[in-house]
């Protein structure tokens, strides 16, 4: 440790042995004297030598260096006077301390580097002095008095520093944070609130939690006791829409318009294209749309609002379209939008009033009904509630419905005519028995059906149907609920009846078909409950109407003979109803007198033949069961004839005819007894007829080999006869094939020659043919290729004729082009040049003439002067030239 305090003092300046301490330039140490206990500062440059009472507590150190536009804080920093001189202790000329305080050193108090003096501590190192950019700002707080320019500034107060500018700090001062400024836009505001009583940035005193808006367009940056709450946003207002608001707390007194908490109102495009709702307000709900009626409607406003906007509780408004309005807070449409009432001519709507009114010259009473009919229009007021709208029932001769008068309670069948209800009048439903509402539900006609088994329909021998019939009354009903408001109708088909009763009158009446039967109020279907099935079984067919006949029904017996034998019958009735007079009522209700006419027929018939049958033995009655049973059921006249029928008086009921279908022993040795003698005259029966078949078969066996035979022999002969005629046409074919053969080899060989003498000349005749068609394809090539060469070269002269007139044309051109670009004034010049230049020679020579002749040679003087000329012109030229 002690050699790597050495080291240490080494680098940074001090000696090996650690007493020697060179301290650079603006480096410090601190010395501490043993001796005093106090510490100093030795600055640089300097080398300095520790005594043996001293002690180097710290460094060399650099000093603290503050750039310009950076701080630093100084923890427990020197006192100083007020010029600014370090303050020592008297007695040991220690530095005196501020304990506990900061100090905060800028580049302008402390342009040099400084040493910190012991016991001060560089708390915060150089940092840059804060920048505050425009629209923004810090918020400042007094941690104990101070004196901020002008300003006395006490323990916990705030402040804004706002920008642009540069943040100088101070120890008695503490950044809280930094504010931006809210950029407010266009339809948009601040919902600002109050931390403290403040004054705002409009001068208006706020105390605190009050909150308020700020819409000024722009960057707002609140003041120290206020803080942002939200940015708002403008609620876009349209002729179609509109803002519900309500007041959370009452407005203050200087507001446009005072509402009380609570108060709802709306705000339209009329007030305001974009509305900012304040901090009294607040939206409820969606954006309102507008209710918009057209000429054909009208609606129903309840607890209505007045001019100042105070809603009428209980009171009702009627509006009429065409007309568009906004529905204030609190009212309701009654029912919507309605459409006006149209009617036709049949149509028509009750009323009631609800409370007093004058409906026209009319006074009308609370509770009061009327009906107004098509055609019209109504829209009914406020006084006045619909309760029905009715429509004419438009019905046909068979059809009807059940009215009900509300006042009186009667009620009545109104049918074959169009008929609308009035206000005093409802529909009345007709309930029936389940059983009939079933038989006039069900698909079954009761005549064609009548055979077939089910729950409701005639059986096999029933005697009687039951058919469908729905409301409306066909025979062929649907599976349609029935409208019980609709008179009950039903179609009684041919050859039948039934019987209608009226509770009120106490009195029946009977309807024969074909006919429709309507009942009235009052009236029900009597059912008819009869014995079906095989034996009869009470109560297994119900029915409407009765079918009156000719029909059957069938039954099984059982009989007992004199000898103990035990027979089951299965015996069928023809029957039918005889009618005397269907007019007369009495005779009429006859045929309903008895409620199971064929369980009743069946048990007289059965008691008649078991009577009978009982006095005879089995074998009388095996060989005699017709006359039998018919004589034991239709009796005997004075003359012993069967009688031909069976009545029943009490409801006029007949049987015609008995059928015996069958008769089976109901003992079971009986019955073997019985069916082996029935085997055995079958079996006789069977072996007779096997026997004659057989000899039959023989005999037909017989005459099909006879036949067989001699078509065989037939077949043989006329084999014969075609053999004879093969051997002939033979011979015939081998005397042609021989004379046939010599006379075709003599045939083809002249024909043969005759195809070599044609083909040689034909030879000959191509040959001589192809010998002139190459003559003349060689004469024609001939031709063509002369005429091409003559072509060629009157072609080439043309083209040598066209270059010479082309070269002449162009040495024209460029001659004339020549003459045109020298001028006839330069042509001109150039011809004369030379006789005048010779003639200003001579005029420069001073000779008028020279001539030199012997006077017998002609001369040419235009030859001579020109040579003098040229002679003088030379020697000129060459004298200027050597002068030069």
């Amino acid at each position: 440790t002690h050699t790597h305090t050495h080291a240490t003092m080494a680098a940074r300046g001090g000696s090996a042995d650690g007493n020697i301490f060179r301290v650079p330039p603006y480096h410090f140490l601190h010395v501490l004297d043993v001796n005093s206990g106090v510490t100093r500062v030795e600055l640089g440059p300097k080398t300095f030598i520790r005594q043996d009472n001293e002690k180097v507590v710290l460094g060399p150190e650099p000093m603290v260096t503050v750039p310009p536009r950076q701080y630093c804080v100084v923890a427990n920093p020197v006192r100083r006077d007020e010029a600014g001189t370090i303050v020592l202790d008297k007695t040991t000329q220690q530095v005196k301390l501020r304990h506990g305080d900061e100090e905060i050193r800028l580049a302008s108090d402390f342009p040099e580097p400084f040493p910190l003096y012991p016991g001060e501590i560089l708390s915060k190192d150089v940092t840059p002095l804060r920048i505050i950019p425009a629209d923004t700002a810090l918020r400042l707080s007094a941690k104990r008095d101070v004196q901020d320019g002008d300003v006395a500034r006490t323990a916990g107060d705030e402040w804004l520093f706002e920008g642009p500018g540069t943040y100088i700090p101070r120890v008695e001062v503490s950044v809280e944070e930094t504010i931006l400024a809210s950029v407010i836009r266009p339809n948009q505001a601040l919902r600002v609130r109050a931390r403290k009583e403040t004054i705002d940035r409009t001068g208006k005193p706020r105390v605190t939690g009050e909150e308020w808006l700020v819409q000024q367009v722009g960057a707002y940056l609140p003041g120290v006791y206020e803080e942002v709450l939200d940015t708002v946003e403008a609620y876009v207002l349209t002729e179609r829409h509109a803002l519900h608001l309500r007041a959370v707390r009452t407005f203050p007194s200087d507001a446009p318009k005072v509402r009380k908490t609570g108060e709802e109102w709306l705000i339209t495009m009329q007030d305001s294209e974009a509305y900012i709702p304040s901090v009294y307000e607040e939206v409820v709900g969606d954006v309102v749309e507008i209710t918009s009626l057209n000429n054909r409607q009208y609606a129903v406003i309840v607890n209505p609002c007045d001019s100042e906007g105070k809603p009428q509780l209980g009171q009702r408004k009627l509006v009429k379209g065409p007309k568009q309005f906004f529905l204030q807070p609190g009212e309701v449409l009654e029912k919507g939008i309605q459409n006006i009432h149209v009617l036709g001519e049949d149509e028509g709507i009750i009323l009631r009033a609800s409370e007093a009114f004058t409906d026209g010259q009319t006074p009308r009473q609370p509770g009061d009904r009327w009906m107004i009919r098509g055609p019209a229009e109504y829209v009914p007021p406020v006084e006045v509630e619909v309760v029905a709208k009715r429509n004419s029932v438009p019905l046909d001769d068979n059809e009807g419905i059940y009215v009900r008068d509300i006042k009186s309670g009667k009620i009545r069948a109104v049918i074959g005519q169009t008929y609308m209800l009035t206000q005093d009048e409802e529909l009345w439903a007709k309930e029936l028995p389940p059983g009939v509402e079933e038989l006039l539900t069900s698909e079954r006609d009761p005549l064609a059906d009548r055979s077939i088994k089910g729950k409701s329909g005639g059986g096999s021998g029933s005697g009687s149907g039951s058919g469908p019939a729905s409301g409306r009354g066909g025979a062929l009903g649907s599976k349609q609920p029935r409208d019980k408001t609709r008179v009950v109708t039903y179609r009684v088909p041919h050859n039948a009846a039934v019987q209608v009763y009226d509770f009120k009158e106490k009195k029946s009446r009977v309807v024969f078909g074909p006919e429709l039967v309507m009942l009235g109020p009052d009236e029900q279907f009597t059912q008819l409950s009869l014995s079906g099935g095989k034996p009869k079984r009470p109560n297994a067919i119900r029915s409407l109407c009765l079918l009156l006949g000719p029909d059957f029904c069938t039954d099984i017996i059982t009989i007992e003979t004199a000898d103990h034998a035990r027979l089951q019958l299965q015996l069928s009735y023809n029957w039918r109803f005889t009618v005397g007079d269907k007019d007369d009522p009495a005779e009429a209700a006859k045929l309903f007198s008895v409620p199971d006419f064929v369980g009743d027929l069946c048990k007289a018939v059965a008691s008649r033949v078991r009577g009978a049958v009982a006095s005879v033995q089995f074998d009388d009655f095996h060989k005699n069961s017709a006359r039998i049973i018919r004589s034991s059921v239709f009796g005997v006249d004075e003359q012993g004839k069967v009688r031909d029928s069976f009545g029943f008086p009490a409801n006029n009921l007949s049987i015609t005819s008995i059928d015996i279908q069958s008769a089976e022993p109901v003992d079971q040795r009986t019955r073997d007894a019985l069916q082996k003698s029935v085997q055995l005259a079958i079996e006789i029966t069977t072996n007779s007829q096997e026997a004659a078949a057989k000899h039959e078969a023989e005999r037909l066996e017989q005459e099909a080999k006879g036949r067989l035979e001699r078509q065989r022999i037939k077949d043989e002969a006329g084999a014969e006869e075609a053999r004879q005629s093969l051997l002939q046409l033979q011979a015939e074919c081998a005397a042609v094939e021989s004379t046939g053969q010599a006379k075709a080899e003599a045939q083809s060989r002249a024909e043969a020659a005759r195809i070599e003498g044609e083909a040689a000349v034909e030879q000959a005749t191509l040959k001589a043919q192809a010998q002139k068609i190459e003559a003349a394809s060689e004469l024609e090539r001939l031709t063509l290729a002369r005429n091409a060469e003559l072509e060629y070269i009157r072609e080439q002269n043309a083209l040598a004729l066209s270059k010479a007139q082309q070269e002449v044309d162009m040495e024209v051109q460029k001659f004339e082009r020549m003459v045109a670009s020298i001028g006839p004034d330069t042509l001109r010049a150039m011809a004369t040049a030379g006789p005048e230049m010779q003639v200003k020679l001579l005029q420069g020579l001073g000779l008028q003439s020279t001539l030199i002749t012997d006077g017998t040679t002609p001369i040419n003087l235009f030859n001579t002067a020109a040579g003098l000329i040229g002679g003088a012109g030379a020697g000129i030229g060459g004298a200027g030239a050597g002068s030069a």
